[in-house]
C-alpha cells in the first residue's frame, strides 16, 4: 500500500516523559483488577446466558434482549475471555449456549444487513472455533462472512457499513468502525482458501487508510464513496462533535484495527499509520489518560468516554507488539496502555451490583443522540477485559 503521508508525519508525543515516569501496575494488581472484572460477569452469568447485555446500560445495569443488535458480540467475548483467563468450564458452557443463538441468528437472517457481522461473529463463533473446535461456530462464522461480501462495492473497493445497497443517502458509506469487521474475512479465506473475502480486506483497509483518516492523522467517523466509479466523496460523521471534529471512540478503533488487519496483511504501512492515529490520540487527553468522547475537548466538563479509552488501550498494546524495538515511541505506547488500564482499574469500575450490573461506568454511546451518555458500553466491558488478558496472559486474538 503507498500512502500519501509518511510515517515521518506522526506528531511528537507531548508528554511521554511524563507517561514513562508514571509508576507502572505490577502482575498482581493488574491480576487484582481482571478478578474484579469476572466477578462481575458472574454476578451477570445466569441473565446473560440465554439472553444479552443491551448495548448500553441504565443507571449502569444492563437490560437483556434478544441477539438482535450489533453488539450483542462483545459480550459472548467476554465469556470466552473469562474461559481462557480462568479455565472455568461455567463460562464456556454459558459462550456455547450463545454460539448457538448465533448460529440461528444467521441462519434465520436477523438484523444482518450491515457490516459489524465481524463484531458479531469473531468474537463469539470464530473464537469458539479456535478455542475448543466448535463446529457449529465455524459454520456460522463463515456464513456470516459470506453475508458481508454482500456488501462489497468492488468500484469504490469498500464495504458499505450501513443501509440498503440501493439507498442514496446509505450508498458507498463506509465507516472507521470496519477496521474491525475485517479481520473475520481474512479468517474466512484462511479457512476456505478462498482469496476473495482477502481481497476485498484488503482494498477496503487501503480505502479507510487514503480517506478515512486526515492529514494531520485525525479520522473522519464516516466517509462516502461513489458506489458506481469508486471516486471519494466527502467525510463526515456520525457520532462525533462535528464533520471536522474527531471522534475518540473511532480513532480507537483506528488505533486498533489498522494493526490488527497488519497481522493478515503485512504492510508496515499500517503500522506506521496507526502509530499517527496513537499520537494524535494520547496528546489530546485529559491528565488520567481516559478520554473525552470527542478529541476536540480535552478536559471536564465534556463526559469522558471510558469505552473509547479501554479499545484504544487494546489497540496502543496491539501496536507496540508490531512496531520495531527501535522506535522512539514503542515503550511510550506500551505505558500509555498501562496507565490507561489501571485508571480505569481503579477509578471507573462500577460497584460490584445487581445482576445485570456493567463493568466501566462513565463510557459514552451516542453522544448527539443522548443515548447512553455516562452509562456502561458493553463494548467497553469487552475491551477493558481484553486489555487485561493481553497484559496478563499470553493470548492470540479473536479477531
Amino acid at each position: 500500500m503507498t500512502m500519501s503521508l509518511s510515517a515521518s508525519l506522526r506528531e511528537p508525543l507531548r508528554r511521554a516523559d511524563e507517561i514513562l515516569a508514571r509508576p507502572r501496575p505490577d502482575k498482581a494488581r493488574l491480576e487484582a483488577i481482571l478478578a474484579a472484572v469476572l466477578a462481575r460477569i458472574d454476578a451477570s452469568l445466569d441473565l446473560f446466558t440465554d439472553a444479552f447485555p443491551k448495548p448500553s446500560s441504565e443507571g449502569g445495569v444492563y437490560a437483556p434482549m434478544d441477539n438482535t443488535e450489533w453488539t450483542n458480540g462483545f459480550w459472548t467475548g467476554m465469556l470466552w475471555l473469562a474461559f481462557e483467563a480462568s479455565g472455568e468450564a461455567r463460562y464456556r458452557r454459558a459462550a456455547e449456549r450463545q454460539v448457538e443463538s448465533f448460529r440461528d441468528r444467521i441462519e434465520r437472517e436477523v438484523n444482518v444487513d450491515h457490516h459489524d457481522l465481524g463484531f458479531l461473529y469473531s468474537l463469539s463463533c470464530v473464537s469458539a472455533w479456535k478455542l475448543t473446535g466448535n463446529e457449529s461456530g465455524r459454520e456460522a462464522a463463515l456464513a456470516a462472512a459470506r453475508r458481508l461480501m454482500t456488501r462489497y462495492l468492488p468500484a469504490a473497493g469498500i464495504i458499505q457499513a450501513w443501509g440498503d445497497l440501493s439507498d442514496p443517502e446509505q450508498a458507498g458509506r463506509m465507516i472507521i468502525d470496519c477496521n474491525l469487521n475485517l479481520p473475520l474475512l481474512y479468517w474466512a479465506s484462511e479457512e476456505t482458501g478462498d482469496p476473495s473475502f482477502r481481497e476485498a480486506a484488503h482494498t477496503h483497509i487501503e480505502a479507510a487508510a487514503r480517506h478515512i483518516v486526515r492529514p494531520d492523522a485525525s479520522t473522519f467517523h464516516t466517509f462516502y464513496m461513489d458506489p458506481k466509479s469508486g471516486a471519494p466523496l466527502r467525510g463526515s460523521t456520525h457520532q462525533g462533535f462535528s464533520d471536522d471534529s474527531c471522534w475518540a471512540r473511532g480513532q480507537a478503533w483506528g488505533i486498533s484495527g489498522f494493526p490488527l488487519v497488519h497481522r493478515y496483511k503485512a504492510d508496515p504501512d499500517l503500522i506506521a499509520l496507526a502509530a499517527r492515529l496513537a499520537s494524535y490520540f494520547l496528546n489530546r487527553l485529559p491528565d488520567d489518560l481516559v478520554c473525552c468522547w470527542d478529541l476536540i475537548f480535552t478536559d471536564a466538563p465534556h463526559e469522558r468516554d471510558s469505552s473509547a479509552a479501554a479499545i484504544a488501550a487494546c489497540g496502543l498494546l496491539e501496536l507496540a507488539r508490531a512496531l520495531p524495538l527501535t522506535d522512539p515511541d514503542r515503550e511510550t505506547y506500551e505505558a500509555a496502555a498501562l496507565a490507561m488500564v489501571e485508571t480505569l482499574g481503579d477509578h471507573y469500575l462500577l460497584p460490584l451490583g445487581k445482576p445485570g450490573t456493567g463493568v466501566l461506568a462513565h463510557g459514552v454511546y451516542h453522544m448527539p443522540n443522548r443515548v447512553g451518555v455516562d452509562e456502561a458500553c458493553i463494548w467497553g466491558d469487552y475491551f477493558f477485559l481484553e486489555a487485561l488478558v493481553r497484559l496478563t496472559r499470553v493470548w492470540e486474538p479473536y479477531w
